[in-house]
């Protein structure tokens, strides 16, 4: 108890970052994530559907081509637009790949089963030199 009292700032910081290596498991916001090159293995080998979170403006700026769009804050009223796809791999991507992780453990307390998240998103996707589209 005493080293407790004498060491505070370390025994918080030690509860601070064990309960962020949990939080993730505890919220079921657990995915796998995947770099670009093996989300384009993912795309051409097992036809992954890749959904942007992403919001209006950062869309239309670009965005991977064959990409469904719906916003994160849309996401669980327009769940049912991409249910047939519970079974296929779904690759979620957003700037940097924050708002995607929300996004993955939103899909999989809805059902989904394969949901994967591009790490570093968009900015990651750009610095492999991977293309991009504008067009809807």
């Amino acid at each position: 108890m005493e080293f407790v009292q004498q060491n505070m700032i370390w025994v918080a910081l030690a509860l601070v970052s064990g309960g962020m290596l949990l939080w993730p498991m505890l919220s079921g916001g657990s995915s796998e994530d995947l770099t670009p090159a093996q989300a384009t293995l993912l795309m051409n080998r097992e036809d992954a559907l890749v959904l942007d979170v992403r919001e209006t403006g950062e869309w239309t700026s670009g965005h991977i081509p064959g990409a469904r769009h719906i916003t994160l804050a849309q996401l669980e009223k327009r769940m049912s637009e991409i249910e047939k796809l519970k079974g296929h791999p779904v690759i979620i991507c957003c700037a940097s790949g924050n708002r995607s992780s929300s996004a993955c453990g939103r899909l999989k307390r809805g059902g989904f089963e394969k949901v994967f998240n591009l790490a570093g998103g968009i900015s990651a996707w750009r610095e492999a030199s991977l293309p991009l589209t504008t067009k809807s």
